[in-house]
């Protein structure tokens, strides 16, 4: 479990193909903060995808990407040198900042525009028929495993604003119109939405 607060953008320093078929991966990540402390086994959201520390060494840490992960986000987009959202799994006592992220993500929209503001970027990003129930206006969303509250929703679409801090010290300040994002929705209104429809 995690909360979407990133706690650094790490550098992909390999994504290698084991199978000609390039359905599964193996992903190296260089981090400092992140693998202070690291173990095998460990939990670490990779924009927003949670992965499975499988070897680390030397500020880098390596996890294999199944895929279903492969299918459904976009860890099989990145390249070397592509920058990822990192954030440890939340400690037991650790406070709750952003909200419940599990970092299963539902599915991945794109950037279609970016406006500037005095201090904040307003971004809008397309909404996956899927997904589009169970989000809300003022609801929670994690957009590459950030946290963020939903400004506004459409049918179609979404809009986000990223304050100075998030645009600093996460991937989203360099997202550029036509990049894909990795998308995971409210875990309670799924929830809400499954024993809704179980008991209709």
């Amino acid at each position: 479990m995690f909360t979407g607060l990133i706690e650094e953008v790490g550098d992909v320093v390999e994504l290698r193909w084991p199978d000609a078929d390039r359905r599964d991966a193996h992903l190296r990540i260089r981090a400092a903060r992140v693998t202070d402390g690291v173990a095998e086994g460990d939990s670490i959201a990779v924009n927003g995808v949670c992965l499975t520390v499988t070897e680390f060494g030397d500020g880098i840490f390596g996890a294999d990407v199944m895929p279903q992960t492969i299918d459904v986000t976009t860890i099989g987009k990145l390249k070397v040198g592509s920058r990822v959202n990192l954030e440890r799994a939340l400690a037991v006592g650790d406070r709750l900042g952003g909200h419940i992220v599990q970092g299963h993500v539902d599915g991945t929209g794109t950037l279609i525009s970016r406006a500037p503001g005095e201090r904040w970027d307003v971004l809008a990003i397309t909404l996956p028929d899927e997904i589009a129930p169970y989000v809300a206006g003022k609801g929670s969303i994690a957009v590459n495993g950030v946290s963020l509250t939903v400004a506004n929703v459409g049918a179609d679409r979404f809009e986000v604003s990223l304050i100075p801090e998030t645009l600093a010290r996460t991937n989203l300040g360099g997202l550029a119109v036509g990049d894909a994002v990795n998308l995971e929705t409210d875990v309670l209104a799924r929830h809400v939405a499954t024993l809704m429809e179980a008991r209709n």
